[in-house]
């Protein structure tokens, strides 16, 4: 059953209106940009409801007027408005599960090749070419952040920003380690091969109150960065690399414009592995209290794709799986992520 408190809904809407109109509203951009994210984000919702109430409502009247006139040729319309309404349905009954602190926010994703190097870089250039897919198909915008590319092929890694609605609440359902097991085009015999690859998934922070940084804790070094048009296409050091010293966390970006852009990059996705690792400690302290510690590692993977001696792609926290691996590999994810959605209800 879905739970959706409308009239909690509007009051809160009516708040954030009335925050809106008062005279210093915009003098803090920061905090007026959270207030307009919720703000949309909860008229995206009402209206999401409106409409499928009037689908709703067009759809029975339809079914009696049929009735009434004795009309069979409404089938056919009736058909295409249910199919409609459960996947509103189903978007409602998600919205009412994306109810984190930053499920609403943009989200910031590192893939990183695991060992067994071109065959694992090999992998993550796929997993990479999956989320894009995923990312257009979704409808949200992709930046590549950073990227540093293999040898011989594939990726070492690369940091994605996914700017969209609902984007780190969708994608924090990705967050782990991924599997690979297929015959190796790079092995000349033939044999199969296992690969692995993990992906991180942070929120972009749109208060940058929530994390405070000493700037006597960081090392900011710049370098040039390289691109598709060779390895070292700009003649300035635009590209730079922030060390976080307590942590030892790095974060670097390189595809902004300016220097200033790429720091200010680089910035945010520090600050959301910092938070990132604050509420992993967090978490840690509630599962030692539970006596449930449990230990994130290479063989605790998330979800295994098999290319050989069969096909499957097998997610191991929900049990969903399907034989249509090409679909994965093509950006069909959301049977997995609302799967691990669901598991979370």
């Amino acid at each position: 059953m879905i739970h959706f408190d409308l009239p909690g809904m509007k009051e809160r809407i009516d708040e954030l209106e009335d925050q809106m109109k008062a005279p210093d509203f915009w003098n803090d951009l920061e905090r007026s940009k959270v207030v307009n994210r919720e703000l949309k984000t909860l008229q995206n919702k009402e209206e999401l409801w409106r409409e499928t109430r009037n689908r709703l409502e067009d759809a029975q009247l339809m079914i009696e007027l049929g009735l009434e006139m004795n009309d069979s040729s409404v089938v056919d319309e009736i058909i295409i408005e249910a199919a409609q309404l459960e996947k509103d349905v189903e978007q409602m009954r998600l919205n009412t599960l994306l109810k984190g602190p930053y499920d609403a926010n943009n989200a910031i994703i590192s893939i990183h090749a695991g060992a067994g190097g071109t065959e694992a870089m090999d992998w993550a250039s796929m997993l990479l070419r999956m989320y894009t897919r995923w990312c257009e198909t979704s409808g949200y915008e992709i930046k590549t952040l950073d990227i540093l590319a293999g040898e011989e092929a594939g990726v070492k890694s690369v940091t994605l920003h996914i700017i969209g609605e609902y984007a780190y609440g969708y994608l924090k359902a990705e967050k782990g380690v991924h599997r690979l097991v297929r015959i190796s085009p790079f092995d000349s015999s033939g044999r199969r091969h296992t690969s692995f690859a993990s992906l991180d998934v942070m929120p972009e922070l749109e208060d940058d109150n929530i994390i405070e940084i000493r700037q006597e804790d960081l090392r900011v070094d710049t370098y040039r960065s390289s691109g598709a048009g060779g390895q070292h296409v700009n003649k300035t050091s635009s590209a730079v690399r922030i060390t976080h010293l307590p942590t030892g966390i790095v974060t670097a970006c390189q595809n902004e414009r300016s220097q200033l852009q790429n720091k200010e990059t680089a910035m945010k996705m520090l600050k959301a592995k910092l938070l990132e690792l604050k509420e992993q400690e967090a978490q840690e302290k509630k599962d030692e209290m539970k006596g449930d510690m449990k230990k994130i590692e290479w063989g605790s993977q998330i979800r295994s794709y098999v290319f050989h001696p069969y096909n499957m792609v097998k997610d191991h926290r929900t049990n969903v799986e399907t034989g249509n691996i090409q679909g994965v590999m093509d950006g069909d994810l959301n049977p997995f992520i609302h799967g691990y959605l669901q598991m979370l209800d």
